[in-house]
């Protein structure tokens, strides 16, 4: 199966890859570990990369510095790694550092997680084009269960930035009108590693391929 390269870019569009925690529950450097040959944290920055999306934020915080090395065959015009000082706070604290890191004229952003390998860039596409068409929020639901990426409107930016501990953006899109779901049978999305059994479990799972590594 080929890998998704998305044919063109959307303007005033932008990825950020949520990569800062210290992965306590895997025992450390869990977005480092290798997956199928390839540290972990690189699928998602790689769906984010063949994303129709103009760039992509990754931010760092445990171990950041190594997962920055790790990313730098990619660094330049379509993607930069920033640091979140107080990533210790929890996932809104990286959340609001990669908000904060967006370009002036950012129309919608997509949020991936560094610990979600299988996530398809065709669906990162999908639920943005949602959001461009005008919805505040879209994200895919597998068999009733809400994955990622999420894609987010610029005018939810504001209230993003301002959630606290560890509230990502799902707990913000609860009950706001319009946010879009997107049913599809595409188990990546709410597939994610905690622990090292979870690795394992998805090293064994069958895999299509991919886009290239970092």
């Amino acid at each position: 199966m080929p890998p998704h390269i998305a044919e063109a870019r959307a303007a005033g569009t932008q990825a950020i890859v949520l990569a800062a925690g210290a992965g306590r529950r895997f025992g450390g450097g869990k977005l480092l570990a290798p997956f199928r040959s390839r540290p972990l944290v690189c699928w998602a920055v790689e769906a984010a990369l063949a994303s129709c999306v103009e760039g992509v934020t990754v931010v760092v915080g445990a171990r950041g510095a190594e997962i920055a090395a790790l990313l730098a065959l990619h660094a330049g015009e379509r993607l930069r790694v920033v640091q979140c000082r107080d990533w210790g706070e929890g996932i809104a604290a990286s959340l609001r550092c990669g908000i904060e890191a967006l370009p002036d004229g950012t129309r919608a952003a997509l949020l991936l997680l560094g610990d979600m390998p299988l996530v398809s860039p065709g669906l990162a596409d999908r639920v943005l084009t949602r959001v461009l068409d005008g919805a505040p929020a879209a994200l895919p639901l597998c068999d009733g269960q809400p994955g990622h990426p999420v894609a987010v409107s610029h005018e939810l930016f504001t209230a993003l930035a301002r959630l606290n501990g560890d509230r990502g953006a799902r707990s913000l899109l609860e009950g706001l009108d319009g946010v879009v779901t997107i049913a599809t049978a595409d188990g990546g999305c709410v597939r994610d590693v905690d622990t090292r059994d979870d690795l394992a479990a998805l090293a064994r799972q069958g895999w299509p391929g991919g886009v290239a590594g970092c």
